[in-house]
């Protein structure tokens, strides 16, 4: 027995299982867009607000992740469920508003039952009536309401309507409880296999009773004669354009062709579609950067801003569009139902080296950011594929390595040709999931003294209906996470800069250079480069030198690589700062590719980045553990500094091994 401790706003939490509509309902009640897909382990963390002021509703408002029982089988479904008892920062909820998919009621209703035992105050929402309806069927509210023995009420959750029934019978709901202190069973589920039997014969009387199948009032008495169970009237009419694409998409051989061309017209599509875009900005902070310097003059304070902030920051910034695209297209397919199918068609495959389909949303989480997908692999129940998921996670190509990839692709390809672009950003990608599996299948054969786990595993996904998808929603989902790329990435980016141009611009020893003959912007220029050489920047960079030189580069590339270590996006604005950018004349971009073009190897003749050094800084970002946020979050769900210290001794050390192969064999080959 739990008290119900006095809180301060009394809480009103919403429940459901995955796929029912309970982040939709909850965007509803509080205005918010948080972002809603279609496969288990999208949601990982709370969401809580408050109701709508025009509700007149106060009370704190909380979304927590999808649970199908009170029974948890994943550690994200155990901090969900002990909450609902004693949430640390809330309280135990005055009013529990479940979610139930109308058309899998007999799978939902479990839930319900379970948290009346528990003597929760509960109101039922039904959803996806719709899709019950074009199924031929149709479900009685109030006839549920009485058998359940709960308030019950109806939401669409794309046109909002029900709603304001809903917030009717919440007043009613809040009103009824009074402020003495509530008791609350936490009840552990007897699952005995007779007693589960039970249970769902009991619920399966209860939907044979309040969904009936849509007739004319004529035919109503002989519909309701032949009623049967609602699974048996499914399975009788199942949706078929579901189940027509699904034999070509789910297909062993050709579904996987489609799913790599799919991907592949998807980086195509970042690469071409975004370059106007990314022209803009580029011009635009290169004529601010600019105009900064030509304010400020040639002194610290404008250097600093023009070089030191503007330019770092512009060079970063170019690659949002990218971004943007990224997450735009991974919306509209997440929207459509088809991410859940590729968690099917790599679950084979997966299930080879030692993992499952439902490591698959984490993994596709990782290409936006590891941190986000770190945290998902908690709804991996079994606790070596947890962990085995989480180690090779940083191998996945994430947003932040966008623009380094783009930069070095620039560098070898035209900007206009799109399409080989597209084919090297699609072929890197390929290459990071292919390392990835064949590095987890590496890992598994040694789990003993790497993971340390035993493997115990199973794979279950519901496959919600192919839906069209619905812009709006995509859209704001997408600002969402372009706000929060850059919320994590700008402070980060500014700071370094910072830290990177006060390296770059002192001790400012002021060499003495011959300016016969110069004006006053190429003294300047002249001073800057001679600056740069002296620097702290320049002083560190020699300790890298013996490193460096093994894969053909210098204290420059090293620093700018030490930069990354602490966020990935910060190596180009380490490059910019470096090579004192400003785009006087040109654009950031091309300024930056043009010095990378004359820039040489000090002391000799030989140019600093060709084609096989490119290739060779793509290797070395692909495979090396570069992030110091994603560490950190490593050791919290691992429990321990082990992995993540494994994480950085075996992916930076590989990546670096890698790197010294490609540029070294390239060069052999005549690609120097």
């Amino acid at each position: 027995m739990i008290a119900n401790t006095t809180v301060s706003t009394p809480l009103v939490t919403l429940v459901g299982p995955p796929n029912s509509g309970k982040t939709t309902l909850f965007n509803l009640l509080s205005g918010k867009n948080f972002k809603t897909v279609n496969y288990p382990g999208s949601t990982i963390e709370y969401n809580s607000s408050h109701f709508l002021p025009k509700f007149d509703i106060n009370c704190n408002l909380l979304d927590s992740p999808g649970i199908i029982s009170l029974v948890p089988s994943s550690p994200d479904e155990t901090i969900t469920i002990n909450s609902l008892y004693e949430h640390p920062k809330f309280g135990i909820p005055k009013l529990v508003i479940v979610t139930v998919d109308s058309s899998q009621l007999s799978r939902h209703l479990l839930l319900v039952k379970q948290l009346l035992s528990s003597n929760f105050s509960v109101i039922i929402v039904l959803t996806m009536a719709d899709i019950l309806k074009k199924k031929g069927f149709t479900i009685s509210a109030s006839m549920l309401e009485e058998k359940i023995g709960c308030k019950v009420v109806k939401i669409d959750g794309r046109t909002g309507k029900g709603i304001e029934d809903l917030i009717t019978v919440v007043k009613q709901q809040l009103q009824k409880e009074n402020d003495e202190v509530t008791y609350l069973n936490k009840i552990v589920p007897n699952l005995h296999a007779e007693n589960v039997l039970n249970h769902f014969k009991e619920i399966e009387a209860i939907e044979n009773e309040v969904v009936n199948q849509i007739a004319d009032e004529k035919d109503l008495r002989r519909a309701n004669e032949k009623l049967t169970t609602l699974s048996q009237k499914l399975q009788s009419k199942p949706d078929s354009f579901t189940l027509k694409l699904d034999k070509i998409l789910l297909h062993p051989i050709w579904g996987l062709v489609l799913f790599l061309f799919i991907t592949g017209a998807m980086f195509t599509s970042i690469f071409w579609l975004a370059l106007p875009l990314m022209e803009l900005v580029d011009e635009s902070f290169a004529s601010l950067a600019n105009l900064a310097s030509n304010y400020f003059g040639y002194n610290w304070y404008g250097d600093l801003i023009s070089d030191g902030i503007i330019s770092s920051a512009g060079a970063v910034l170019i690659f949002v569009p990218q971004i943007v695209i990224l997450f735009l297209i991974l919306g509209f397919l997440e929207d459509t139902g088809y991410l859940a199918r590729g968690a099917m068609l790599i679950d084979k495959p997966l299930s080879k080296i030692g993992l499952n389909g439902r490591s698959f949303v984490p993994m596709l989480s990782g290409f936006a950011c590891a941190i986000p997908a770190i945290l998902a692999a908690r709804t991996i129940s079994n606790r070596k594929e947890r962990l085995l998921t989480i180690f090779i996670i940083p191998l996945m190509s994430c947003s932040a390595r966008l623009p380094v990839y783009a930069l070095l692709i620039a560098f070898i390809i035209p900007k206009e040709n799109f399409l080989m672009g597209g084919f090297i950003f699609s072929f890197i990608y390929l290459f990071s999931i292919i390392s990835s599996v064949i590095i987890a299948g590496i890992i598994n054969k040694f789990n003993k003294s790497i993971i340390r786990e035993e493997d115990n595993s199973s794979f279950i996904l519901e496959l919600p209906a192919y839906k069209i998808p619905r812009f709006s929603s995509v859209y704001r989902n997408t600002i969402s996470s372009t706000k929060a790329y850059l919320k994590e990435a700008g402070p980060v980016i500014i700071t370094f800069s910072i830290i990177l141009w006060a390296l770059t611009y002192f001790p400012n020893t002021n060499p003495q250079i011959d300016i016969t003959n110069l004006s006053p912007e190429e003294v300047h220029e002249v001073q800057k480069m001679e600056r740069v050489s002296t620097s702290y920047a320049a002083q560190i960079g020699k300790f890298t030198e013996p490193i460096m030189k093994p894969i053909g580069m210098d204290w420059r590339i090293g620093v700018s690589l030490i930069s990354a270590f602490v966020a990935r996006e910060v190596f180009v604005s380490a490059l910019v700062l470096i090579f004192k950018i400003t785009g006087d004349e040109e654009t950031l971009r091309d300024s930056l590719l043009n010095a990378m073009r004359n820039a040489e190897i000090e002391g000799t003749n030989q140019k600093l980045f060709t084609p096989s050094t490119i290739l060779g800084l793509i290797v070395f970002f692909v495979f090396a553990m570069q992030c110091l946020s994603t560490v950190a979050v490593a050791k919290k769900e691992t429990g321990s500094w082990r992995i993540p210290i494994l994480q950085i001794l075996i992916f930076s050390g590989f990546a670096y091994f890698a790197a010294f192969i490609t540029v070294n064999g390239l060069r052999l080959l005549g690609f120097a």
